[in-house]
């Protein structure tokens, strides 16, 4: 039953109706809850930071898959070698391996977009209506 209630806060399309879901559902659990519910409303914040971003790039940074897997193929590659000589070449190594899944990244699976990463950096800026000279129509 919490964790139903507690998704809801996170089908929110934005930021304000998050914060107020999230206040309604602090308020149903502190009565069963009390030590739960402190706890969302003490991470309120950090709860729905990913809110700050734009909205395309929310289904991105839901998981750390991506990086969980760049660290098995770091291991994975490490693991090969057994023991290195000296810190320098495991430096190397693991180097190379994030400069090849940087340039992969970079031309052949693009994690975010161009156009929305713009979005982070040139907000789009307030349309401005035209200012038109005030005339009253002539009396007949």
């Amino acid at each position: 039953m919490m964790t139903a209630a507690l998704r809801t806060i996170f089908a929110q399309q934005d930021q304000t109706t998050a914060h107020r879901q999230l206040r309604a559902v602090y308020d149903a659990m502190v009565i069963r809850w009390p030590m739960a519910a402190e706890i969302l409303i003490n991470a309120e914040e950090d709860v729905l930071a990913y809110m700050t971003i734009p909205q395309e790039h929310w289904t991105r940074i839901y998981s750390n898959n991506f990086l969980e897997r760049l660290n098995k193929e770091v291991k994975r590659r490490t693991n090969v070698v057994g023991i290195f000589p000296d810190q320098a070449s495991v430096i190397r190594l693991v180097g190379a391996v994030l400069q090849e899944q940087a340039d992969e990244w970079q031309i052949a699976r693009r994690f975010i977009s161009l156009e929305s990463m713009r979005k982070l950096y040139d907000p789009q800026p307030l349309i401005m209506a035209e200012p038109m000279l005030f005339t009253l129509a002539p009396v007949h």
